[in-house]
């Protein structure tokens, strides 16, 4: 599961291109915001942030981020349609739920603002569902004991300090000095192996800007495809002068069946284009969990036999899967909270809505009493979280190793983007039979956190 740590350096390598012009189930008996909540008579204020018929929880986007108002901003829209179904069921254990939204521009300085104005001024209990381009604030909100509940890890915060809980668990001894092992991360090969197995696909090609974080985040891609047997092929794009179409003809003259990248929507959408005008066979164009968006059909709208063949991986549920209950519940929360973000839902929005749920199983544990060490010890706990079915479970935990292992078994979701989805609107369509059975004993590889 720790493979997700992977994805803060993509992300960070995408929007830093584009900035530069050209990213066990559940221990309460209940599920979802459906539940009905229990009598407030034996309530008390019990901790900050926390009245008899309230909690006040807050949460950090990048609303005007210099990146446009939706990339950083799609777990807040999942937070709050979870909040907002829970309190119209009643709240949490006889309390409702006020979130506090706090912008900070996608700004570092802006950030630290927020945490200031959150933890000193309006004096949440806790946070869920934040997405941060730059976590400045991290240290001053883990200062300060306030857990972070199911965090977007878009950098290496989320893996250093002990207050900061990730979406997707986390191993690493996060004693708030370098993240990881004295700034090491590791990532597992899961994804890599699931295509050599399905696709039956042996030559693989990674795709890259002339950039330090594009060339760092591609050489992780092929270190672990190397380790699982492809031939690997890579292709460095300049940044100044492009050369989408010699690329691609290499690419198709040695061979290459899948294609990886470490670049932005804009490249990628050039990248798909000349791959269909040079009539390039492919079996795969493999995107990251942050790229299973609604948009696909925008940003590859001029190559669709390419956007045809985009896959993506991830350890959470197929956010277009309603055959899955807690996916349905989340759908309709989403509908009734934010209809005008259902055609630009991601990945992202799901897992927000999932943070805050995490962050609720977490008070309903609390009983009457709730407090910050108690939240805490739930996280703590060593259990596995499925989210009610909308996490991979497997090492969703965070329970300190003293080293890495060398090895991990890792679950993998894989989805396919396909045109005839959704009744010819355009969906993600699940490749695999049971995300928490498609799992794989894989080596766990090192990378730099940066």
């Amino acid at each position: 599961m720790r493979a997700k740590s992977l994805v803060a350096v993509a992300i960070l390598s995408s929007l830093v291109l584009v900035a530069c012009g050209s990213r066990a189930g559940s221990t309460g008996s209940t599920t979802g915001a459906s539940s009905t909540a229990s009598s407030a008579s034996n309530n008390t204020a019990s901790d900050v942030g926390v009245t008899p018929t309230e909690i006040k929880v807050g949460t950090i986007a990048g609303l005007s981020s210099q990146f446009g108002p939706d990339t950083f901003s799609a777990s807040l829209y999942g937070a709050r349609a979870y909040f907002k179904a829970l309190n119209a069921a009643g709240g949490v254990n006889g309390r409702t739920v006020n979130l506090d939204e706090c912008d900070d521009k996608g700004s570092g300085d802006e950030n630290v603002k927020c945490a200031h104005k959150l933890v000193d001024d309006d004096k949440v209990f806790a946070l869920a569902g934040v997405t941060a381009f730059n976590y400045a604030g991290a240290q001053y909100i883990n200062s300060k004991s306030v857990p972070d509940i199911g965090g977007q890890p878009v950098g290496t915060e989320y893996d250093q300090y002990p207050h900061l809980y990730s979406i997707y668990g986390s191993y690493y001894p996060r004693t708030g000095d370098r993240p990881g092992y004295n700034g090491t991360l590791y990532a597992g090969t899961e994804t890599y192996r699931w295509l050599k197995e399905n696709l039956h696909a042996n030559v693989a090609g990674v795709v890259y800007y002339n950039v330090a974080q594009s060339q760092r985040y591609a050489k992780s891609i092929a270190d672990g495809l190397q380790k699982e047997g492809f031939t690997v092929v890579q292709e460095e794009i300049n940044l100044g002068a492009p050369g989408w179409d010699s690329a691609v003809l290499d690419l198709k003259r040695r061979g290459v069946q899948v294609v990886f990248d470490a670049m932005d929507d804009g490249g990628n959408a050039q990248l798909c284009g000349a791959i269909e005008s040079q009539k390039m066979p492919l079996q795969a164009k493999v995107a990251t969990a942050q790229g299973m968006a609604n948009n696909i059909d925008q940003v590859y709208s001029a190559s669709p036999n390419c956007r045809n063949t985009i896959y993506s991986s991830s350890q959470s549920a197929n956010y277009d899967d309603t055959s899955i209950p807690a996916v349905a519940d989340y759908q309709k929360a989403l509908q009734a909270s934010s209809p005008d973000k259902v055609a630009k839902e991601n990945l992202w929005m799901m897992e927000g809505y999932a943070s805050a749920q995490w962050l609720t199983d977490a008070i309903r544990s609390c009983g009457v009493d709730v407090t910050r060490k108690c939240v805490e010890a739930y996280m703590t706990s060593g259990k596995d979280y499925d989210g009610h079915g909308l996490l991979i479970s497997a090492n969703r935990t965070f329970k300190a190793l003293a080293q890495p292992p060398a090895q991990e078994h890792n679950c993998v979701n894989i989805t396919r983007w396909q045109d005839s989805a959704n009744g010819g609107k355009g969906g993600w369509v699940s490749q695999v039979k049971d995300m928490n059975t498609t799992c794989y004993d894989v080596p766990n590889l090192p990378y730099s956190a940066g």
